[in-house]
């Protein structure tokens, strides 16, 4: 996968972690059997927020878009770090995504797109996910984008 997400020209963020001074009272993901749960992610570089704001207010539908893009990327950083290699990662199961979006804006799916298409373009058909896509009024630490995952794994 290494290879993969080079000749997208992409690379990974650090893997989320908690802020200094900080501890998470939870798992950034947790295996169970043949799955991998990832907790909610946003777009950030560690414990670093990459974008903050309210989609349709702050923030354009293809900014949601990139802010769900990079989510994908900060999921990605916490399962190599997880499991060691992406390549163990053989199938997308289930994505729930939220959009800190502003009252009226219904473009939600649009907005979760950016992590669905990145999870395609680097698995193909084993990416195909099934998903939800919900607007909400706030998000942690003002985040535009929070999107939490279940992966098959050997």
């Amino acid at each position: 996968m290494t290879s993969r997400l080079a000749e997208l020209g992409l690379e990974l963020p650090r893997a989320f972690s908690a802020p200094p001074g900080a501890e998470f009272r939870f798992a950034a993901a947790r295996v169970a059997g043949d799955l991998v749960h990832v907790s909610g992610h946003g777009p950030l570089d560690g414990a670093e927020i990459l974008m903050s704001g309210r989609i349709g207010e702050d923030l354009d539908a293809r900014q949601g878009y990139d802010a769900a893009r990079l989510t994908g990327l900060s999921i990605l950083a916490t399962l190599d770090e997880l499991l060691g290699d992406l390549d163990r990662v053989t199938g997308w199961v289930k994505a729930l995504g939220f959009v800190r979006c502003a009252p009226g804006f219904n473009e939600t799916p649009a907005v979760i797109d950016g992590f669905s298409d990145l999870i395609l373009e680097l698995w193909g058909g084993e990416g195909r996910h099934a998903r939800s896509a919900i607007g909400v009024a706030e998000l942690p630490f003002g985040i535009p984008v929070e999107i939490e995952a279940i992966a098959e794994i050997r």
